[in-house]
């Protein structure tokens, strides 16, 4: 009981932060702070943006960007990851706000900020690497093009339809847009958007965002659009912590949206640790420590009227490029946006929905990297069949589905290609000392097969037909050492070849069985099998001088004195 309790005290004490992480903070500060201050800059918009597509309102996205976005850089496991409302988030969070209504969005963001930390104990952030390529890049367009298609409505500057299904509610924006176009909405969204896809590739240090925002809110106001709908009222501040929309009853309820976004939130934010990894040298995250840093981080958020919140792969990529050294960067950003809610609400309350609707089209054309895209089509069918397979999932069913599907399919198809490297071919005996005479009549009589690869679910059925399926002969040697793998199913095909060849009065003995592989065969009664009916030996050259003498037993093999066999090689004796 003690030793358990002293490893649950050393699991939760690695969780913690570290004096490392303080002196990177001390290392560079200035370098820090300036590159908080720019992700702040991005990631306004952003965060406001986010919030109003979740149907929380923009304070929720503040408030999310704030007090999630200052946990997980204090706790997380990444020194330069950024976290806050996502797009990802926000495409699960629409189905839930439309069933639950707010108060279920902040249970389910409490409850799967739970999950996080208990996924952290349990150390399950290192499963993330087993996550295909494909799968990712799928998910990513995916997500792209949901991000895109929920700006619709406020692109187009017309109410935002009933439903959770972001390809219906899109159609029946553009029915409404077409009864009664808004222009003025539309020329504000494209405006900002062109900007800021315009601007990256002129000047890529400048926050463009910001700037078109700004821009856009300054011609509303001052040419007094009434076509162009501002957000609207922003409270001064942050709400007191509160855990007034908790209700017990509808925990169970609850459940099922809480998984999906707590692996959503585990997915994206150890994605965009690894994405900030590769952007540096010398950085490396703690997939347990991101995960404990992002479940504190959405529990905390729920009590603030936050919705949940992920790590931010755009606005932790800006914080790299902008020279962000250690967490102080994420942490300076999280202030400076708290300063802003304190100090501009008024003036952020003013800025037209369609110019962020601009900010989030601009954001979902950059998520696509059409680069990758390519070279990931064109590397094999099953990665292309993946990527499209999991997108076109992302878009019509939902994100945890789709990376299910992704994963589920992507396991088939690696197995499938892992099968067909199993091989089953018939070799040539081995002469040894034997007489050419002598070797052709036991050639005759005994067969050799060499088993290469794994032998497993995926293909022992293959390895079955073919070996029950010889030619009338005496004796069937198998040579198994290049099995590279064996589990319960192979095993059991083995044993039930061995015994369907015995009823035909066919003789089976193995050679080069490993040693690692004697422990599935014996579970399932193969091992015991070979060594009595069926006869198990070390090596090749002494199942040949085995057959041989059971040839002659039995009176098919005229009794010739058998000279021990040379090899000159491994390869020769198994």
């Amino acid at each position: 009981m003690t030793s358990g309790i002293s490893r649950a005290g050393a699991r939760l004490t690695a969780l913690m932060p570290t004096r490392a992480d303080l002196a990177d903070m001390r290392r560079d500060p200035r370098r820090d702070l300036l590159a908080g201050l720019t992700v702040a800059v991005v990631a306004l918009p952003l965060a406001l943006g986010f919030g109003v597509s979740s149907g929380l309102g923009a304070e929720a996205g503040l408030a999310t960007a704030v007090v999630a976005g200052a946990l997980a850089a204090l706790f997380g496991g990444s020194n330069l990851q950024v976290s806050g409302p996502t797009g990802a988030m926000t495409v699960v969070l629409v189905p839930i706000v439309g069933e639950y209504g707010p108060t279920g969005v902040l249970t389910v963001g409490l409850m799967a900020g739970v999950m996080l930390v208990v996924l952290a104990a349990l150390r399950a952030g290192k499963y993330m690497q087993y996550v295909p390529a494909p799968v990712v890049e799928g998910f990513t367009l995916g997500i792209a093009c949901v991000i895109g298609l929920q700006q619709v409505p406020n692109a187009l500057g017309v109410p935002k339809a009933e439903g959770d299904r972001v390809l219906v509610v899109t159609w029946r924006a553009v029915v409404e847009f077409a009864r009664d176009p808004n222009w003025t909405a539309v020329g504000f969204a494209v405006a900002v958007a062109a900007v800021m896809l315009v601007g990256a590739r002129w000047r890529p240090t400048v926050p463009f965002s910001i700037l078109a925002v700004i821009a856009a809110t300054a011609v509303s106001q001052v040419a007094g659009l009434d076509a162009a709908q501002p957000i609207g009222d922003l409270p001064s501040g942050l709400p007191a912590p509160s855990l007034g929309f908790l209700d017990l009853g509808s925990l169970s309820t609850l459940l099922a949206p809480a998984v999906a976004v707590a692996a959503l939130a585990a997915l994206e934010s150890l994605l965009s640790a690894s994405v900030a990894d590769g952007m540096t040298v010398g950085q490396r995250h703690d997939p347990d420590r991101e995960l404990f840093g992002q479940g504190l981080a959405n529990v905390a958020a729920p009590l603030f009227g936050g919705v949940p919140a992920t790590g931010a792969i755009a606005r932790t990529a800006v914080n790299v490029r902008t020279g962000a050294g250690s967490r102080l960067a994420a942490l300076t950003h999280a202030a400076i946006l708290a300063l802003i809610v304190f100090a501009a609400a008024p003036l952020v309350s003013r800025i037209p929905l369609a110019a962020l609707a601009g900010v989030l089209l601009a954001t979902a054309v950059r998520m696509v990297e059409v680069g990758s895209l390519r070279a990931m089509a064109k590397a094999t069918r099953s990665d292309a069949l993946i990527l499209v397979l999991t997108a076109v999932a992302t878009l019509a069913l939902d994100l945890v589905y789709a990376v299910i599907i992704g994963l589920v399919v992507a396991g088939a198809l690696a197995l499938r290609a892992v099968a067909k490297q199993a091989r089953f071919d018939q070799v040539p005996l081995d002469r040894g000392d034997h007489s050419a005479e002598e070797h052709a009549l036991l050639a005759e009589h005994i067969v050799a097969y060499r088993i290469d690869g794994p032998l497993f679910f995926a293909a022992a059925h293959r390895f079955l037909l073919e070996l029950t399926e010889v030619a009338d002969v005496r004796v069937v040697i198998l040579r198994m050492s290049r099995v590279s793998t064996m589990d319960a199913t192979g095993a059991l095909v083995l044993k039930d070849a061995v015994e369907k060849l015995k009823r035909r009065g066919i003789l089976v003995l193995a050679s080069g069985i490993r040693t690692d592989q004697r422990q599935v065969l014996d579970s399932v009664g193969a091992l015991e099998l070979l060594r009595h009916d069926g006869r198990e030996y070390a090596t090749t050259p002494e199942a040949i001088r085995a057959a041989r003498d059971h040839l002659e037993t039995t009176g098919v093999l005229t009794a010739v004195p058998a000279q021990k066999p040379q090899t000159s090689s491994e390869e020769a004796v198994r």
